[in-house]
């Protein structure tokens, strides 16, 4: 939370352009750190304290308008669980363009309406007596096929919205959440190189890769 938000030791840092939270329980409507630190203490060890998602907003959109998408992921992801974001604005590594995308953390408890405790909240559910035991999780019960499934319909769900805000800003450029073979593509995946490694390559290093990316692309030299 501190890191994405720019708190603590990370205070200072430039590419935080818009963070928020929401839905909160009582006792943690204006401190969500309060929350994620209960969640930490009180989860179960081998338990998720939150979700988070990692989204690369459509460069081709202004700021203002990669943040009201932002919201508009959020909305959708969160629903009526608790949650807390930001929106980065940073220049990537390799070439320099400006890499916008979102941070969203969100907890698997959902509010139903009952007050509890930290200490009771992240407790195990109980089915019987719901007002005795924690929110129930909404990944609980789920198997491994079905938490997969539920991971690309997000991915899905993400990219109609991405393509719905491109359309609605006049844009030609669109967002396909399928992987390169379902869309019939025969060239493979890059490798995410990190930005300490590409700190590590050298300036004729750096030119070869982009050729290799953009080989495709004869305005690309």
């Amino acid at each position: 939370m501190a890191y994405i938000t720019g708190q603590g030791r990370h205070r200072g840092r430039e590419d935080v352009i818009a963070t928020g939270y929401g839905n909160m329980p009582d006792w943690a409507v204006n401190n969500p750190i309060f929350f994620w630190k209960m969640a930490d203490m009180h989860e179960r060890a081998n338990g998720a304290t939150y979700r988070e998602h990692e989204i690369a907003l459509p460069s081709e959109l202004t700021q203002d308008q990669q943040i009201a998408l932002a919201l508009r992921h959020v909305a959708d992801i969160a629903g009526n669980r608790p949650y807390q974001y930001a929106v980065h604005a940073k220049c990537s590594s390799l070439e320099g363009w400006l890499n916008t995308h979102l941070h969203l953390m969100v907890s698997d408890r959902m509010p139903d309406g009952i007050e509890r405790p930290p200490e009771q909240m992240f407790r195990r559910y109980n089915s019987k007596c719901p007002e005795r035991g924690g929110c129930r999780k909404a990944s609980g019960g789920m198997n491994l096929m079905e938490l997969r499934d539920s991971v690309l319909r997000l991915k899905k769900q993400t990219a109609v919205a991405q393509n719905e805000a491109l359309i609605r800003y006049g844009h030609e450029a669109r967002v396909d959440h399928r992987s390169l073979r379902e869309q019939g593509l025969s060239r493979k995946p890059e490798r995410h190189l990190g930005p300490g490694r590409i700190r590590r390559m050298s300036a004729l290093e750096k030119k070869a890769y982009l050729r290799a990316r953009y080989r495709d692309d004869p305005g690309i030299d």
